[in-house]
Formats: C-alpha cells, sequence, structure tokens
C-alpha cells in the first residue's frame, strides 16, 4: 500500500502558496502547522481507516517534501493570516485549497 499523495493536489496547495498579497503574513511554524494539516486531511481523505502513526509518517514525509518545494519556501512571504486562520478550520483538502486562493 502506498501512502503517496496525488500530484495534482499537492501542486494545487503549493500553487496558491505561490499566490500573495501586502497583508500581514504568517510564521515558519504556522507554515509548517499548515502543512501537516493538509497532509493529515489527505492521508484522512484517501485512507479513511489509517491509524494514528499510518498518519503521523504520513505527514513526515509530506513535510519533507513540501520543505523541498520551491513554492514552500516562499510560504512565510506568500500566504497572510487570515487565509492560514481559514486553512486551519478546512476540514477537506479543497477546503484548504480555497482559503489560499
Amino acid at each position: 500500500m502506498t501512502w503517496r499523495t496525488p500530484s495534482s493536489t499537492w501542486l494545487a496547495l503549493l500553487g496558491v502558496l505561490a499566490l500573495g498579497g501586502c497583508k500581514k503574513k504568517i510564521s515558519q511554524a504556522e507554515c509548517d502547522q499548515l502543512v501537516d494539516h493538509f497532509a493529515e486531511i489527505v492521508v484522512k481523505e484517501r485512507f479513511p481507516d489509517a491509524g494514528p502513526e499510518a498518519i503521523k509518517a504520513e505527514r513526515d514525509r509530506e513535510r519533507r517534501e513540501a520543505t523541498n518545494a520551491d513554492e514552500f519556501k516562499n510560504c512565510t512571504s506568500e500566504v497572510q493570516t487570515n487565509e492560514h486562520a481559514c486553512a486551519m478550520r478546512a476540514q477537506t483538502s479543497d477546503g484548504v485549497i480555497k482559503c489560499l486562493e
């Protein structure tokens, strides 16, 4: 069984992270929190019966993948605090992406 996030979903999130405005931006810790939240949602959507260990392993893998992506490296300069708050409340991967558009 493979715990891979569909490339299109991950690329969509990274694409919205590349967009920005001129409002207050988030910290690196908040960027990390956002990636963790998104990864956990994606795992639960794809594998509803995944246990806490599987979710943690996938979240860790997603974080490694995200930190190597150019778009994520700009998270602190692109994502606004209100977008982060919305994304953290989102219960679906599509919801997270909508918050960051």
